[in-house]
């Protein structure tokens, strides 16, 4: 219940935190089109970082093949066929991206969804000129106000991480890692690997020291870790980034942005899981058609919301477009606590190096304490 509870707390806070950073983000950069060259900046590092994460996903779960010597069950679990009836094909994406009810969208917490009203609503209040001030005015209010919301929330903190560690421990034990060690091992390796040739390469090409960037955001990375949900840790990320002297209007608009397009631990995660239900089911699938695989992937993934288990649904989808048995999620959802750990931290870590590549991109400095100098 503690764990529920402080996890309760995190999500009432996220869709007005995200609504009024990314107004005032958009807001503070002046000119649509200084907004339109940033946003392409970012989208830019997204699809760079994502094709990485799908790519190494793809090569260790080939190379290491943990799928073989398991056998997939005829059980279909509750939680899969709801899984199941929630898939979205590409059409239904598109549809997605604006909800009918921007209430209905913060209820549900779609990530996408409040994302996109809030980027149009910024250039909408942007383009207002004098006559959106006093709504820019609110915006930057609230956007104060859930930041002491936020504080009083994350008071709660020791308290939920701590039931949400042991919560994982009791229920699965320790025993559960043993048969799909494999998988998880796969998953960790590819993950490490991804960070040590794509994220950090990116710092030093940003001139950030790696040292003092991590020492920051270790509070946060551990709580995505523990909660496995990378919005708990959104506030402080925001704040770490500003701290480090990313401007305010990169970072309020690029980090949200990231939470629903640059999800590159929850990518990689999706390549591994998908293929290596294939190999549990004896199906070989030729290299056109993993290939064609991850770029359905790199589209679905966009949507995935950054909280526990989103990445299932994205995965059902997939093994039915791919006619692979969807029995197959039986085999990992036992041990997807463990694997949600790594992926969120990396989903978070993932966009706050896209927040610096994009300052970096943008002409602006970190401050001396977080940027090589020469």
């Amino acid at each position: 219940p503690f764990r529920s509870l402080f996890l309760n707390g995190v999500k009432c806070i996220i869709a007005p935190l995200i609504f009024a950073s990314i107004v005032c983000g958009i807001s503070s950069a002046g000119s649509v089109s200084s907004l339109g060259r940033t946003g392409l900046r970012a989208i830019v590092w997204f699809e760079i970082a994502t094709t990485a994460a799908l790519a190494i996903g793809l090569f260790f779960v080939n190379v290491l093949r943990p799928g073989d010597g398991l056998s997939i069950g005829h059980e279909m679990s509750e939680q899969i066929s709801k899984a199941a009836e929630t898939k979205m094909s590409f059409g239904g994406f598109i549809e997605h991206l604006l909800p009918t009810n921007f209430a209905e969208a913060i209820v549900k917490g779609d990530v996408l969804q409040v994302v996109l009203f809030s980027v149009i609503f910024g250039l909408a209040v942007l383009l207002a000129g004098e006559k959106g001030k006093p709504v820019l005015r609110f915006c930057e209010g609230l956007n104060e106000v859930m930041f002491k919301f936020t504080s009083i929330v994350m008071a709660m903190a020791p308290i939920g991480v701590g039931a949400a560690m042991a919560g994982a421990v009791a229920e699965h034990g320790v025993k559960v890692l043993l048969p799909m060690a494999k998988l998880v091992g796969s998953l960790y390796l590819a993950l490490f690997v991804f960070l040590m040739l794509v994220m950090v390469p990116a710092l030093l090409y940003a001139r950030v020291k790696v040292g003092a960037f991590l020492r920051e955001l270790r509070p946060t990375i551990l709580l995505a870790f523990a909660t496995t949900s990378s919005e708990s840790a959104y506030p402080g990320a925001l704040q770490s980034l500003e701290k480090m002297g990313v401007s305010k209007r990169i970072s309020s608009f690029v980090l949200p942005l990231g939470y629903s397009f640059n999800l590159d631990g929850s990518t990689l995660y999706l390549a591994v899981a998908a293929i290596f239900i294939a190999q549990a089911a004896h199906v070989e699938l030729t290299l056109g058609t993993q290939l064609t695989m991850m770029l359905t992937l790199m589209l679905t993934t966009k949507g995935v919301a950054a909280v526990p288990r989103a990445s299932l649904v994205v995965l059902s989808g997939t093994l039915t477009a791919f006619g692979l048995p969807l029995e197959g999620i039986a085999l990992i959802i036992g041990v997807d606590e463990f694997m949600d750990m790594a992926r969120t931290a990396v989903n978070l870590f993932g966009n706050c190096v896209a927040t610096t590549v994009v300052s970096k991109w943008e002409g602006e400095a970190l401050s001396p304490e977080f940027q090589h100098t020469a």
